[in-house]
């Protein structure tokens, strides 16, 4: 965590009256828990709010303090699920948060609901003309996600099993 935090990671919360209502989480790509790559580009880890205060905007608030903490950045990028059975980073609220669908890959999880395929799609939100779509490393998608217990993508057991997603 110090490393990430000493190259740009962020998290911030939203706190009203004393209760977390909402975070984000992000960094430069190198920083980044995703395998996203990118010049100058900043990479949403994550984004919440708790549904008792659905409907006011709030992820586009937490999106905007993103956006105008980072003005030396060109792009933004996120992953997007689809068919997941986790409420988190559902590609319609992605799509809600500006960010539109790159490229995509099919997967199934090795561990969980095995019998389920889903989508994992690369996100991008550019903020100048400069900027240039970004790529991501598959393969390295695939071994899942070490930074966050909650995260959809989350792999606790890499040292048992390198992968936990497999490409459909």
């Amino acid at each position: 965590m110090e490393t990430t935090i000493t190259k740009g990671f962020h998290k911030k919360l939203l706190i009203f009256n004393g209760e977390i209502l909402g975070q984000i989480e992000y960094a430069p790509a190198e920083a980044s828990g995703y395998p996203i790559i990118g010049e100058n580009i900043i990479v949403m880890n994550c984004i919440w709010v708790l549904r008792k205060v659905k409907g006011h905007n709030l992820g586009k608030q937490l999106m905007a303090d993103m956006i105008e903490s980072e003005r030396n950045a060109v792009d933004f990028a996120t992953l997007g699920l689809e068919d997941h059975w986790s409420p988190w980073l559902k590609i319609g609220q992605m799509e809600k948060l500006g960010f539109k669908s790159l490229d995509a890959i099919k997967v199934k999880h090795k561990t969980k609901h095995v019998e389920e395929c889903f989508k994992i799609y690369l996100m991008w939100q550019p903020t100048t003309e400069k900027a240039k779509p970004p790529t991501w490393n598959k393969l390295k998608l695939l071994e899942g996600v070490d930074f966050c217990l909650a995260n959809p993508l989350y792999h606790p057991e890499k040292p048992i099993l390198r992968e936990i997603l497999e490409k459909f």
